[in-house]
């Protein structure tokens, strides 16, 4: 079979799903305002890499049994939900700088994480995305043919993760430039909040859809 038309057709449907506003993109914001361009490439290097994990999934069948187990399914929202709820709530709870310039000086007030704990929650923002895994689900069931060789569907799962991890860092250094951190340094726990009650909404919707189906 021909490698190149799958390809090009995986890498398009991939690139519309990776830039559609999401939890993804909410926690690369967050730590792009909050902590700066370091510790926001540290969380896109933890989605990247969590797409290893969605991809495994369905290459061993895991996912097909999550997908027919729905207590499995269930738990996974329900967990995704909490870790969602937990940082939306942290989120909403930002304050506005008490001091402008040492704001834009210093970057930040807030105790800025380690690199370690902004892989980490990156790759559990990811990892725990039930939607993920019924994106890649999709992809492995539909897209990517039953007849495609293993070492196809290896390279299509490289990939994804390393262009999930491309765009997240390009979207972490435009929203830490210079001017435009300035600004959302000033005005970021604006943007913050929102991010929070949209992560909340998110949380709200996964326990509404894990119970209804």
């Amino acid at each position: 079979m021909s490698f190149w038309p799958e390809f090009f057709l995986i890498a398009a449907v991939h690139l519309m799903a990776v830039a559609s506003p999401g939890p993804d993109f909410a926690i690369v914001l967050r730590y792009a305002v909050r902590f700066g361009r370091k510790q926001a490439i540290y969380a896109s290097i933890g989605i990247g890499m969590a797409i290893l994990l969605h991809v495994t999934w369905s290459l061993v069948g895991i996912a097909v049994l999550i997908k027919t187990t729905p207590w499995l399914f269930k738990a996974l929202s329900l967990a995704a939900a909490a870790y969602l709820l937990y940082i939306g709530v942290q989120a909403i709870r930002s304050k506005a700088p008490t001091d402008a310039a040492h704001a834009v000086g210093q970057n930040t007030t807030d105790v800025v994480p380690s690199g370690r704990k902004a892989f980490i929650a990156g790759f559990i923002t990811n990892g725990l995305n039930p939607k993920a895994t019924l994106f890649f689900l999709s992809l492995f069931a539909v897209i990517i043919s039953p007849v495609t060789p293993l070492s196809y569907k290896v390279i299509y799962g490289l990939y994804m993760s390393l262009a999930t991890t491309a765009w997240f860092c390009m979207l972490s250094a435009i929203l830490t430039h210079t001017k435009i951190r300035g600004f959302l340094l000033l005005k970021g726990y604006w943007f913050d909040r929102v991010m929070g009650v949209l992560l909340l909404a998110l949380a709200m919707h996964l326990v509404v859809s894990s119970f209804s189906s």
